[in-house]
């Protein structure tokens, strides 16, 4: 049993711009994080797509929209949320400092081990209902760690420090897959 994963971050948003860290705030996309999503469209391969599941947050079904267009259904799933940074959502970014809280969570909120407690539920659910399918994921940060953790073996220190946010290693999706 396998499913591949093909990971989109959503679009730049009206957050991002003004330096605040969304979680689990809704968020709108700002013009260029629009602009980002449909230019996403034209640098990926439609057909190798089974099914689309974006985050259930505003900012990820948006950016899934231009993405995939009327070519896919897109699901919603809860599972790949953004991390719950608890009375920081909509705060200013740089009081979220993941290295502070993979083990302790956010005030009010939640920590990585609990977004990867999520993220294997929903792996789990996806080994279920689309074996040997290729799936693709519209969401976030902290998810897209998880499964870094996740699918391979790294730590959390490890994945925060790889993460392509500080290496500017972006690229149109990223590959995973689950067994």
């Amino acid at each position: 049993m396998s499913v591949k994963i093909i990971y989109f971050v959503h679009g730049t948003t009206i957050d991002n711009m003004e330096h605040k860290a969304a979680g689990w705030v809704q968020g709108e996309l700002s013009e260029k994080g629009i602009t980002q999503a449909k230019a996403l469209r034209e640098k990926i391969d439609l057909d190798e797509i089974d099914f689309v599941i974006s985050s259930d947050l505003k900012r990820a079904i948006d950016s899934a929209g231009y993405i995939f267009d009327s070519d896919k259904e897109i699901l919603h799933d809860e599972r790949i949320r953004e991390c719950n940074y608890g009375d920081l959502n909509g705060k200013e970014s740089s009081l979220v400092v993941y290295e502070e809280h993979i083990d302790r969570p956010f005030p009010n909120g939640e920590c990585l081990l609990d977004v990867e407690k999520r993220v294997k539920d929903f792996c789990h659910y996806l080994l279920k209902n689309y074996n040997e399918k290729t799936i693709a994921l519209v969401a976030h940060r902290a998810p897209q760690l998880a499964l870094e953790v996740i699918t391979k073996n790294m730590t959390w220190e490890e994945a925060i420090n790889n993460d392509w946010r500080k290496t500017g290693n972006w690229q149109p999706g990223w590959r995973y897959e689950i067994k």
